[in-house]
């Protein structure tokens, strides 16, 4: 575990742009897939926040859980070679993902503050990332 954790520490951590580019991607799967249900479920549009919410949550942590086909990336993630980890360099597990999400969704209601942080943080954690005990780091 020593060396995981040493290696986590030593990655290249992602910086806030590269990440603000892979969560739109995320957010446009998300949204396809929201409008797709809410046509299946000939919901009206003020019924899609709700729908959204729960697609985010199963999305995100899923994806960002060792569950995963790829443990710690997204689909933007992935096309960008990014990965989430623990600060011990061990993969997350579902609640672990979820708590994260939670801490994104806390992130982005304080005016994007929580976000941000990521490009002035020495180690780029945004407060999700703190909350969580995460790093995100690139993989190539």
């Amino acid at each position: 575990m020593a060396a995981a954790a040493s290696a986590a520490v030593t990655q290249t951590k992602a910086g806030f742009w590269i990440r603000v580019v892979a969560f739109i991607i995320d957010s446009i799967i998300v949204g396809v897939i929201n409008a797709i249900v809410a046509a299946i479920l000939s919901s009206n549009t003020t019924g899609r926040t709700g729908i959204q919410t729960i697609l985010g949550i199963i999305y995100f942590s899923y994806f960002w859980s060792a569950s995963s086909p790829w443990p710690g990336q997204t689909v933007g993630d992935k096309l960008l070679n990014l990965r989430v980890i623990r600060t011990d360099g061990s993969d997350l597990t579902i609640v672990q993902a979820f708590i994260r999400y939670v801490g994104l969704f806390i992130s982005f209601i304080v005016i994007f503050i929580g976000v941000i942080w990521v490009a002035f943080d020495p180690n780029k954690q945004g407060w999700h990332d703190k909350i969580a005990g995460t790093y995100v780091v690139k993989t190539v």
